[in-house]
């Protein structure tokens, strides 16, 4: 019997074996890890890169306001706009869910830069 050696941890960027050779993650796919990295990772985090990160757990306590859609909005454009050099964000909306007043429904929609495509990925987030 011969049990398959599974890695215990993923990496996205790096190149996985695929029958024998490496296969490369595919540009749409690299970018939108590397956008889950930046919203999910809080500034400090990276020992060698203090202000990497748009650190979206920082409000998590705090209240479902316009002031605070707009603090989201303004960190994720900038932490984007800094720390992923291979889009150019158009949009980032952040909108309160209707009938869940402590949820905010974040969708960041951008431009490859090599391919000029558009994308968007989005996320639902608990705040208050």
């Amino acid at each position: 019997m011969t049990i398959a050696y599974q890695d215990p941890i993923g990496w996205p960027f790096l190149p996985v074996p695929v029958n024998g050779q490496l296969a490369f993650p595919q540009l749409e796919q690299s970018v939108r890890d590397s956008i889950r990295v930046i919203l999910m990772t809080r500034p400090g985090e990276q020992l060698m890169r203090p202000r990497y990160g748009a650190g979206l757990e920082n409000f998590l306590d705090e209240g479902n306001t316009v002031v605070l859609r707009s603090q989201i909005q303004s960190t994720i454009m900038q932490s984007l706009q800094s720390y992923e050099n291979r889009i150019t964000v158009d949009a980032v909306d952040v909108d309160p869910v209707a009938g869940a007043p402590a949820q905010l429904q974040v969708q960041v929609h951008y431009r490859l830069l090599r391919t000029n495509a558009s994308q968007q990925i989005g996320l639902t987030m608990q705040v208050g």
